[in-house]
């Protein structure tokens, strides 16, 4: 690395990355248990059809993705001080891990999401954390204005696709910048997240690692003027309707409160950039505020921080354990968890008291087996493989 960062080898941890990744991965828990136990037959946040309700208990998880990729590069950087590593040895870290995430998403988490191996293919959120994490393995050998530049170019000017190839088909275009399905025979495969702009939010998030670690009262302006910009130039943009989300927002017949609905109501597959500016600002913001946050809770929190790939896996096996023994109980199968299915049975409706409760067990559950496991990685700092889950 270069010189202000290998003459830093100690280890340390910031509270509020732990904290802010905890409270995201708690949050992020809460949309997929949605998808189990309250899925409906339109999107959420939809303001023609949604209620207030249904629509910021899916907003709020807006907030999960672009925290998490962000923080993923801020960890890259960490990771690079506190073992005093140089650049060739972070950038193969950063290869191979990004490798072995593309495959656990590939062969171990659609099976757990489904319970029936390549049924289809589907490519979430890791599939684009680990690309993003070889092509920042690449980068970091770059000048660090070099690395802005390109990671803005990406955030602010990926959505100019959007009107140059507005009609565009095929599974580049799909991997790259479109959320469709194509077929690798006889595989049906279904790109849920793009690949643009995301490796330009994590190579902003490893460049933000060198603002973070710079004593607070030299740190905590900037990061209170780049998330307020960011805030800004959301509601600038939005209100102008022009340029940053395909969607423009919509004066809603159903009054003002859904007009509200329809302003917050950004694109996120793939993020637009009014997306990334509307999550990752107040982000930003609430940093140095949670950098004072002490006690039982921030520490119980700042454990699902510690070790989020764990419970990301995780959380996803015990909602679906979960899913099929109260459909069992209620309905008497679970067969539409268990294979093909033509859908939901009657009365399998949304019910977001149902949907919150079963959140809190979720994460009651995934609680001491994370504790457990933070703690393993504490005490087995040698196990080189530790790194990697």
């Amino acid at each position: 690395m270069e010189k202000d960062v290998v003459l830093n080898p100690y280890r340390f941890r910031i509270q509020s990355v732990d904290l802010l990744r905890g409270i995201v991965m708690i949050i992020m828990a809460l949309d997929h248990v949605r998808l189990f136990m309250g899925a409906t037959a339109f999107s959420p946040v939809d303001p023609t059809q949604t209620s207030v309700e249904l629509f910021f208990t899916r907003w709020i998880t807006h907030f999960c993705a672009p925290s998490f990729v962000f923080l993923a590069g801020t960890s890259a950087f960490l990771y690079a001080r506190n073992t005093g590593c140089d650049l060739k040895t972070l950038s193969k870290f950063l290869i191979t891990r990004g490798l072995w995430i593309i495959l656990v998403e590939i062969f171990i988490l659609n099976l757990v999401v489904q319970f029936i191996p390549y049924q289809f293919v589907f490519l979430q959120v890791l599939w684009i954390i680990g690309w993003s994490m070889i092509i920042l393995g690449g980068l970091i050998y770059l000048p660090k204005s070099v690395i802005l530049t390109f990671s803005l170019v990406l955030v602010f000017g990926h959505n100019v696709l959007d009107y140059l190839f507005p009609e565009a088909q095929g599974w580049l275009y799909s991997l790259l910048h479109k959320q469709q399905a194509f077929i690798i025979k006889p595989i049906p495969v279904f790109v849920h997240y793009p690949l643009l702009p995301w490796p330009g939010v994590m190579a902003l998030g490893y460049l933000f690692g060198r603002l973070l670690i710079r004593p607070s009262p030299n740190r905590n302006w900037p990061i209170w003027t780049i998330g307020s910009a960011c805030v800004v130039l959301f509601l600038i943009l939005r209100g102008i309707n022009i340029y940053g989300d395909p969607v423009p927002w919509e004066t809603q017949e159903r009054g003002t409160v859904y007009s509200l609905l329809s302003f917050l109501n950004t694109s996120k597959y793939p993020p637009s950039l009014l997306f990334l500016l509307m999550t990752l600002g107040p982000g930003l913001l609430i940093i140095p505020w949670l950098e004072k946050w002490q006690g039982r809770k921030v520490k119980m929190i700042s454990i699902f921080g510690r070790v989020p790939f764990f419970f990301y896996l995780l959380h996803f096996f015990i909602i679906h354990l979960v899913a099929i023994v109260w459909s069992q109980w209620q309905f008497g199968t679970s067969n539409w968890w268990l294979g093909p299915s033509s859908g939901f049975p009657a009365g399998y409706e949304l019910s977001l008291p149902l949907v919150f409760g079963v959140w809190l067990v979720v994460v009651a559950l995934c609680y001491p087996l994370c504790l457990w496991y933070a703690n393993y990685k504490r005490t087995h700092k040698e196990q080189w493989w530790l790194s990697y889950l």
